[in-house]
């Protein structure tokens, strides 16, 4: 397999793993525990896309970026507030899903 294709689903894993971890949390269906995999699995593949959103049509990963940091401020002011916490961890988890689905190829460059 070529570099380039590997580099292509990479990118294309990473930013499923991001989008179904936002997903899991703005549900916030299953737990804390689900909702920490979720954060985690949102800052994997945030920080294994960032190599694509380098470059002229990068502007979806400086979305997926900025939801990834809500969410995760999110999820401390949770601590304090759950209700603030809550809604930003919301605005996050959109930002990541909306970041992801515009970085999903054939968007991005191989």
């Amino acid at each position: 397999m070529a570099t380039g294709r590997l580099n292509l689903r990479i990118t294309q894993l990473a930013l499923l793993i991001a989008a179904a971890g936002a997903v899991a949390i703005m549900l916030g269906l299953l737990g804390t525990a689900a909702d920490l995999v979720g954060l985690a699995a949102v800052v994997l593949g945030t920080v294994l896309a960032a190599p694509a959103g380098r470059g002229p049509r990068g502007g979806w990963w400086t979305l997926l970026a900025l939801g990834a940091v809500l969410t995760l401020a999110g999820a401390a002011l949770t601590l304090g507030s759950e209700a603030a916490g809550g809604l930003l961890s919301l605005i996050g988890g959109i930002a990541v899903v909306t970041g992801a689905a515009m970085g999903f190829p054939p968007h991005i460059q191989r």
